[in-house]
């Protein structure tokens, strides 16, 4: 006879709930099939080019329109489940991101690879947070819910490096396997998350709907995005597209200014104004921003370089495993080393370690990017995210009140994305004239990262007391914030 579930109704001890291990198994198994999807799709991405006959700009699309959707989407994910509910929008997600999966394993071209990647990344947008959520709803608060979120967490790490491998072994029996894999894993993952994610319990008080302010928001977000993507892209290189790409960053434009409009007027904005002037909020950001972003593009230069110089898709991988295992081995202790060091202190360390990783790359017309040659760049990028990442996420959230924590954790993921989307789609067009440059732009990202996090190491002034008490006229009121930076 199975132990009842069901919550007490009367006034004896509280009945203990068990853990639902198979539940927190498949959004686990789901978070690192979300995490696989950039680091096996940068590994496949020369075969993926050479196969359709796709330049590298348009071959890049692969990584940023899958970062440029889930940055897009993110924001607005949240009210899509207090809408929809947690149960619909993650199951949905899935269905759709298996389908995705599979259009873009049989793409032939690159409009339809590119929108299936945009699509995906809206889709792990929804699936990421969605099944933390779940989590946190479905085990009871205690050890059981920190033992749960901390596998969550693990198999998001633990997903880059799963991706580095699978693709260097799938990738040499055709790159169509590398996009094709996460679809019939999405669809087990569907059937086993039909039976046992639990039903919402719906609040009849919650609003109808994400609202067309939200939907707006988003709409111009996404496009914002892929607009910017697109000009980058094709500013430099012998594919460069001046007309195109001056034609696509002024789009950007107007679409930027619907974003602001459309949460100015909205009742409830996706990002709440205090928010906007959350200091350590902003610099963690920015930084993880900088740091997302000059890393994929590291990893997108060494890709083309590494391959370039005739080394397998498995080789390739192994050269990357010392900049991504470190913070898949730490990934359960990560926030342990981050309340030792300080957050501030874990994250300047982390920020300045990245620059000096892209540094050591090797640049000499004549290197040889091998694993030995590329192993003091990699351990140093891989030794920064172990500090860093972590870090950045607590300190951009740790003194935000509990009430806005959410929106927070959305602003900071939401920039995180952004990041790998803008930064690769440049690096992208540089290597087309070579590594060198892409490496400068690279170093250079990574480097206006580490100064924002020195910055976060200086302390905020504080006015000095005065000597003597005089009277004065009284101080006009400034508007005050329930948020202090």
């Amino acid at each position: 006879m199975q132990p009842s579930t069901k919550t007490p109704t009367g006034g004896g001890p509280a009945h203990r709930h068990p853990v639902p291990r198979a539940l927190v198994s498949v959004l686990a198994a789901n978070m690192l099939v979300d995490a696989l999807e950039v680091s096996a799709n940068l590994i496949a991405l020369p075969s993926v080019g050479a196969g359709l006959g796709l330049s590298v700009p348009q071959s890049q699309w692969i990584v940023s329109g899958f970062a440029a959707g889930f940055c897009g989407l993110l924001l607005l994910g949240g009210r899509l489940v207090e809408h929809l509910g947690r149960r619909r929008v993650f199951l949905a997600a899935l269905l759709v991101f298996a389908a995705a999966s599979l259009a873009g394993a049989l793409a032939d071209g690159a409009a339809l690879l590119t929108a299936t990647r945009v699509v995906k990344g809206c889709c792990v947008a929804l699936t990421a947070p969605t099944g933390l959520a779940i989590i946190t709803s479905a085990v009871p608060e205690g050890p059981a819910r920190r033992r749960a979120v901390s596998l969550y967490s693990f198999f998001g790490a633990a997903g880059f490096c799963t991706g580095l491998l699978l693709a260097g072994l799938l990738t040499p029996a055709g790159w169509r396997w590398t996009l094709a894999f996460p679809a019939p894993v999405a669809l087990l993952l569907l059937a086993a998350g039909a039976r046992l994610v639990p039903r919402d319990v719906r609040d009849p008080g919650a609003a109808r709907g994400p609202g067309r302010h939200a939907v707006a928001t988003a709409l111009a977000l996404t496009g914002a995005v892929l607009l910017l993507v697109y000009g980058l892209a094709h500013l430099a290189g012998p594919g460069r597209d001046p007309a195109g790409a001056a034609a696509a960053l002024a789009g950007a434009v107007p679409l930027g200014a619907v974003f602001v409009a459309a949460e100015r007027r909205a009742p409830r904005p996706l990002v709440p104004p205090v928010l906007l002037r959350h200091a350590p909020l902003l610099r963690s950001a920015l930084g993880a921003a900088a740091l997302n972003g000059s890393y994929v593009g590291f990893l997108l230069v060494a890709t083309l370089d590494v391959q370039g110089s005739g080394r397998s898709p498995w080789q390739t991988a192994l050269v990357f495993l010392p900049a991504a295992a470190p913070l898949a081995l730490s990934a359960l202790h990560s926030a342990r080393i981050a309340a030792r060091l300080g957050p501030a202190r874990a994250v300047a360390a982390g920020a300045v370690l990245a620059p000096l990783g892209y540094a050591l790359y090797p640049r000499a017309p004549d290197a040889d990017p091998g694993f030995t040659a590329l192993l003091p760049a990699t351990a140093c990028v891989g030794a920064a995210f172990v500090l860093a990442f972590t870090a950045l996420h607590l300190q951009a959230t740790g003194s935000v009140p509990a009430g806005l924590q959410g929106a927070a954790g959305g602003l900071y993921q939401t920039f995180v994305q952004a990041g790998a989307a803008l930064v690769a789609a440049p690096v992208a067009a540089l290597c087309t004239v070579g590594p060198r440059p892409a490496l400068l732009l690279v170093t250079a990202v990574g480097a206006a990262g580490a100064c924002v996090a020195l910055g976060g190491l200086i302390p905020a002034a504080r006015p000095r007391p005065r000597a003597r008490a005089r009277p004065s006229p009284p101080a006009s009121p400034s508007p005050s914030s329930p948020i202090r930076p």
